[in-house]
């Protein structure tokens, strides 16, 4: 009966304790892991962005799949009964599979693997340890600016890409025109012209990353159980970034881009 009680609360998301007198079982405490209210739209965001979520815990196998099912990571992706001393060593093991990994953490043993990561991201509220380790600190202890700094970052670098195109176009036509190699055909430009249009090469890939300036977040809301308008409001944000992104990109990225999550 103990057992039967046991494995019917792991698959609840429950750690169990069983109590003997005598040597024999007379109860099964249990103790509920909870998790974090953003985290289940916080995955389905970074599932959009193409960025492939494991989680690694030392909670038993049956627990931790429940878990990971309530915030929607795979079964396959979930790593449980790892030691402390074994998480960097799952970090690394992933980044040989070819992946770059992005490891989230808040506690003293997340540290190696927070080390370990290509890029390490520490809770605001977790140990000083994990925070010295990490690259980035969430300072509010919001995991949906995860989202937020992977999405800026992309589009950060996605105007970096339109500059430089830009950029050597606009002087590839223009400098040839400036120095007057199109004389002989009586195209030409006067002198006080070119070096305007110099000058205009500069002032447009300022203003082009000044455009960046109007850059708004993903709007993720906190669920609640019975909170049907944020979830659809996280319904809609998460088809907005897959949109963004496009399928088959998302599908390529997934085959290199991961985020360890580690529950407690």
């Amino acid at each position: 009966a103990a057992r039967a009680a046991s494995t019917t609360l792991e698959a609840r998301g429950k750690t169990t304790i069983c109590v003997a007198v005598d040597g024999q079982p007379c109860a099964v405490l249990a103790c509920a892991t909870t998790t974090r209210p953003e985290a289940r739209a916080v995955i389905h965001a970074l599932q959009a962005l193409g960025v492939r979520c494991f989680m690694l815990t030392g909670d038993n196998a049956t627990t931790a799949a429940a878990v990971a099912a309530s915030v929607g990571i795979a079964k396959r992706d979930v790593f449980a009964g790892v030691l402390p001393a074994n998480k960097s060593q799952k970090v690394a093991d992933l980044r040989a599979a070819g992946y770059v990994v992005g490891m989230i953490g808040d506690g003293v043993n997340d540290a190696p693997a927070l080390v370990a990561a290509d890029v390490g991201i520490a809770i605001g509220a977790g140990t000083d340890v994990a925070i010295e380790s990490a690259d980035m600190v969430l300072v509010k202890s919001d995991l949906r600016d995860v989202v937020t700094a992977i999405d800026l970052s992309r589009t950060i670098f996605s105007r970096i890409r339109f500059n430089y195109v830009w950029a050597v176009l606009y002087n590839v036509l223009g400098l040839p025109l400036a120095a007057g190699v199109f004389v002989p055909w009586n195209v030409m430009i006067p002198p006080w012209a070119a070096g305007l249009l110099m000058a205009f090469s500069s002032v447009s890939v300022v203003a082009s990353s000044l455009l960046l300036k109007r850059y708004k977040k993903p709007a993720l809301s906190v669920e609640d159980e019975d909170d049907g308008l944020a979830r659809r409001n996280n319904r809609n944000v998460v088809r907005k970034l897959a949109t963004k992104l496009g399928k088959s990109k998302r599908r390529a990225l997934q085959q290199t881009s991961s985020l360890d999550i580690e529950m407690v």
